[in-house]
């Protein structure tokens, strides 16, 4: 086999008694593949085994809802009850069966919940909804929520369980001064905003023992009056201290995606790699870059410059399965890459759609077609 020159790539890695046999993960990406109810559909199954067989060390499932009401979608995979195990199992033993680490994602949406009474931690408005600010029996509430959710993931047979704080839900609405004006414990300093997500993850360590569990980072909400790095690293640190397994940083929430300057940000390669860079130099744990590192050099590159210590790639394995084994093979010119000025996708979730991607074959298109 021709040699790739990908040492760090192809390094394994070993964090909370996992070993990740390179430093390449899936992060996770919703495309709409549930069936209607959040049920396990065959074309989720299909797409994950898809991405297992990548030559991904790790694949990050997509949020799963803890409750009916903290669901952003129809389509969203549901973790809120036992009877979802047998489903969520499925998922974890078809990337498992492909010698890869299997993670699901457990998430309440807040104010961009698709329900007609979303909740957050203030009545700040979302797309023209103010939801209810929560009461302190309804914190607890979903505290517990979080945890049971994450037992369920542990039976289900999934190596560890990612709490969603980013892309501007539930746990993020609590940490941004922009979407938390509250007056109480949970409200006001940088320490009393990180208090729910830090109170999510005690309960949850507390209920799933030694389960590794890991955590989506919003680092900065890309909007005037929001989150920032200068308090978010404050956050990143008491996660680490308080034993997270990984931080997986991202920049931006649906409040900012569209925004025409960060269109324009979110086209450049590696356009959130400094984010994550700033958040490692403030932990040991292992940090997740992401955001279109869509070669196989510059992935290399930011782990040799000590940048990150994983890697996440979302739409880049989405529409080249094997970007990794290509790389391995040392034929990374003949990867397919994601169009940087497409949102196909995303126009097709934002209709409530499955995505299907342009770049793919017309036979492949078609038959993912006939399937949703």
């Amino acid at each position: 086999m021709k040699k790739t020159g990908y040492d760090y790539l192809f390094k394994p890695i070993n964090f909370k008694g996992l070993r990740l046999k390179n430093r390449i993960t899936m992060a996770p990406l919703y495309l709409g593949y549930a069936a209607e109810g959040g049920k396990i559909s065959p074309l989720l199954l299909e797409h994950y085994k898809l991405m297992a067989q990548s030559g991904a060390a790790m694949i990050v499932v997509e949020n799963s809802s803890i409750t009916p009401a903290g669901s952003g979608s129809p389509r969203t995979i549901r973790c809120d009850h036992n009877r979802y195990i047998n489903g969520l199992a499925n998922i974890a033993r078809t990337i498992k069966d492909q010698k890869c680490r299997a993670a699901l994602q457990i998430n309440h949406a807040g104010r961009f919940a698709y329900t007609p009474d979303p909740v957050s931690a203030s009545d700040i408005p979302a797309f023209n909804r103010s939801p209810r600010p929560l009461l302190k029996k309804e914190i607890t509430k979903i505290q517990k929520q979080f945890a049971n959710s994450a037992l369920r993931v542990k039976k289900a047979g999934f190596d560890l369980v990612e709490l969603h704080g980013g892309t501007g839900y539930l746990l993020s609405q609590f940490v941004s001064p922009r979407t938390n004006k509250r007056e109480d414990r949970y409200g006001g300093s940088i320490e009393n905003r990180i208090r729910f997500p830090l109170e999510v993850l005690k309960r949850v360590k507390d209920l799933v023992g030694d389960f590794p569990v890991g955590y989506r980072f919003l680092a900065d909400e890309w909007l005037p009056d929001g989150l920032k790095l200068k308090e978010s690293v404050v956050f990143a640190r008491e996660l680490a201290k308080n034993g997270v397994a990984y931080i997986s940083v991202m920049g931006g929430t649906y409040e900012s995606f569209f925004l025409p300057d960060i269109i324009k940000k979110s086209r450049k390669p590696g356009y959130m790699v400094f984010l994550a860079n700033a958040i490692k130099k403030e932990v040991k744990i292992p940090v997740i870059a992401a955001g279109r590192i869509s070669t196989p050099a510059r992935a290399e590159a930011i782990l040799k410059d000590k940048k990150a210590d994983l890697i996440g790639l979302a739409r880049m394995l989405w529409v080249d399965p094997q970007w990794v084994n290509k790389t391995r093979q040392g034929r990374d010119k003949s990867i397919i890459k994601c169009n940087p000025k497409c949102d196909a996708c995303m126009q097709l979730v934002m209709k409530g759609r499955p995505a299907i991607c342009p770049k793919w074959t017309k036979e492949k298109r078609r038959a993912y077609k006939d399937k949703t």
